[in-house]
């Protein structure tokens, strides 16, 4: 086996051999990458889980009533002192009433626009992470491979010796991939329960600014 590896290595052309002198190295910094990847999706979801709890509106249907009932006053009182899109949307759009349905209508979608991208900063990180760390793990695991079938070669294995040191060294390369997956999937699902947090935001703004536009169109503010 070894004359066949040396054979095999005489053939191998210049880009070859430099390409296995790279790829046949330590691979744990595969897993170091992946352990930080893993800190940084877990930050960006703690970050954006309390961005959002500190930027809602608590009653949201309540205040859709209000404005139903035309009780401009309580909303005011509402929205006043709360931060977040829906706050915002309906702060801004009462504050130029004066003005006239359209042009409040205008300041929602303003506002909407405005509003929407402070939501979903940072969610494009977890997308990322979440469809790229299972092909970093793949990457780690293949590079174990590589290393594990050039240092059996160097030993020199036979027979029973060979199967034991191919198979202990795939166990351990199969790592960086378990370790991608476990990386992923949480991203993924923190991702999809961010998105969705931030379209029913965006839908209940978008509802309390109509709801004020349409009370203006109908009371002929």
């Amino acid at each position: 086996m070894t004359s066949f590896l040396l054979l095999a290595q005489a053939h191998q052309g210049w880009l070859t051999t430099r390409l296995l002198a790279v790829f046949t190295g330590d691979a744990e910094w595969v897993l170091w990458l992946l352990a930080v990847m893993s800190v940084v999706s877990i930050a960006v979801m703690l970050e954006r889980g309390i961005y959002f709890s500190t930027r809602s509106l608590p009653d949201s249907d309540g205040v859709l009533l209000k404005l139903a009932k035309g009780e401009i006053d309580a909303v005011k009182t509402a929205v006043e002192s709360r931060a977040g899109m829906e706050a915002a949307v309906l702060r801004e759009g009462l504050s130029a009433i004066e003005k006239g349905p359209d042009t409040v209508e205008e300041i929602v979608n303003a506002t909407l626009a405005r509003e929407r991208p402070r939501y979903e900063r940072f969610l494009s990180i977890l997308g990322t992470l979440g469809s790229n760390t299972p092909f970093i793990g793949l990457f780690g695991t293949v590079l174990g491979i590589i290393k594990a079938f050039k240092d059996l070669g160097a030993s020199g294995a036979q027979g029973s010796e060979v199967q034991a040191s191919v198979m202990a060294g795939i166990s351990e390369a199969l790592v960086a991939t378990a370790v991608g997956l476990a990386v992923a999937i949480p991203a993924v699902i923190g991702y999809n329960i961010l998105q969705r947090n931030v379209k029913n935001t965006a839908a209940r703004a978008t509802a309390l600014g109509h709801a004020l536009v349409g009370h203006l169109r109908a009371t002929g503010k």
